[in-house]
Order: C-alpha cells, then structure tokens, then sequence
C-alpha cells in the first residue's frame, strides 16, 4: 500500500528506540498481543463494516489484529516512515501526526491506540489535541480505544527487573525493554505520574464504556459524547 503524507511531521523517530522495538517482540508475536486486547475490550462483538484508524501504528501489528478479526476499513497513522515500511497487509497508511489529522470531521468510526499518548512530548497539552483530534473525525456514538502503560505493582517490578544487570543478560526481551524506557524516559514516566489528568482528557467529550487496569496497562473505550 502506497504511503500518503499529510504535512512535514517534525522530525521524531530514534533509530536506537525503533531497533529495540523490533528486538522486543516478532510481529507474529505483537500481533497476538494486540489482538487479545481488542478482544478483551469486546471489539470482536462489533459490526465488521466499521471504519477503523490505527494511530500510533508503528509496524501495524494492531491494524493486522483488527484484519484477523475480519475488519476490512482499515487506516493506519504514524510518524515513522520507517515503521510503516514494514507493514504489510490491504489498511491505507498515512505518516502524519496525530494531534493535527488530515481526515473529514466525522467520518470514521473507531480510532484506536495502543501505545503510542505516552510518547506525546506535552502533558496535558498534547494528549487535549490529540483527544480534540479524535473526537471531531469520529462519528456521532463513535468509539475510541486506548491502551496504555499504567503503574501497577506488576509495571514496578518489570522497572526494578530492567535495572537488573543479570536480567537483561538472561532476557533478549527486558534488556530491550529496558532500552525503550531509557530512550523514551522522559514522556514515559511523565505519562506514569499522571493517570488523573489523562483520565480528565480521555473523558472531556466521551463517556466511559470500559475501563480496566491490569498487568501494567490501561485499558479504555469511550463512546463520543453528543455536542451539548
């Protein structure tokens, strides 16, 4: 599929970040990943013919879970050409950035992340655009879908496991895990310290239809509240 660009995003991508990514997981395994989350979230219950958009979507290993569940709708957006490069499969990808998106004001249905606000730079700032972004190209009762790092007991003890010398030694997996947080440290512990304020955005314009914590994530859908 052919690479659309909406603008000249800034530059962001980190060869390092991005080459301990793709030591972290194998796409079959990402995908599988991704694809127990949206059916925890109950999206293997939704009407096929929905019009999804993936933001955040790296490698598309979230857009491949949304193909296996027989979604055909399919839009991807990163700001990564690199990343998108290596997806293959039928979604239109976009590089551009999500907290200025090029689509029509409500014209999709879902838009789904699944790791990517807490690499915004700016809190709350970023998140309200992207949130703003989000609620003005859904359609009326349309979906939005997130899951992110959150600070668990079990998020604590992968920290303290990274910080083990002998643990990244022995995990291909912790010692690039370790090296993600290291290059992101400072969005991604900004994201950690403030689960009120990004609850306060998730929820400015949508109403909570599922909400649940485990195992170092997030997870949530919100419905698109009708203009007041």
């Amino acid at each position: 599929m052919e690479l659309r660009r909406w603008n000249e995003p800034e530059p962001c991508c980190d060869p390092e970040w991005e080459a301990a990514y793709e030591r972290f997981e194998t796409p079959p395994q990402e995908h599988e990943k991704f694809l127990a989350r949206l059916r925890r979230l109950g999206a293997d219950r939704w009407p096929r013919d929905l019009e999804v958009v993936d933001i955040f979507c790296g490698r598309g290993g979230g857009l491949m879970a949304w193909e296996s569940l027989g979604f055909t709708r399919l839009e991807g957006v990163d700001l990564s050409e690199s990343l998108l490069s290596r997806y293959r499969g039928p979604a239109q990808l976009y590089v551009g950035d999500c907290r200025r998106m090029a689509f029509a004001d409500e014209s999709r249905d879902v838009i789904c992340v699944q790791g990517g606000l807490h690499h915004l730079s700016l809190l709350p700032d970023d998140l309200d655009a992207v949130v703003g972004e989000v609620r003005r190209v859904l359609r009326p009762n349309g979906r939005f879908v997130v899951v992110e790092p959150w600070l668990t007991p079990f998020l604590r003890t992968v920290h303290e496991l990274c910080k083990q010398s002998l643990a990244r030694r022995a995990s291909s997996r912790i010692e690039a895990l370790d090296c993600m947080i290291r290059r992101e440290e400072r969005t991604y512990f900004q994201w950690l310290a403030r689960p009120g304020e990004i609850r306060a955005a998730l929820s400015r314009g949508f109403d909570t239809s599922r909400e649940a914590v485990a195992w170092g994530k997030f997870y949530w859908v919100g419905t698109k509240r009708p203009q007041a």
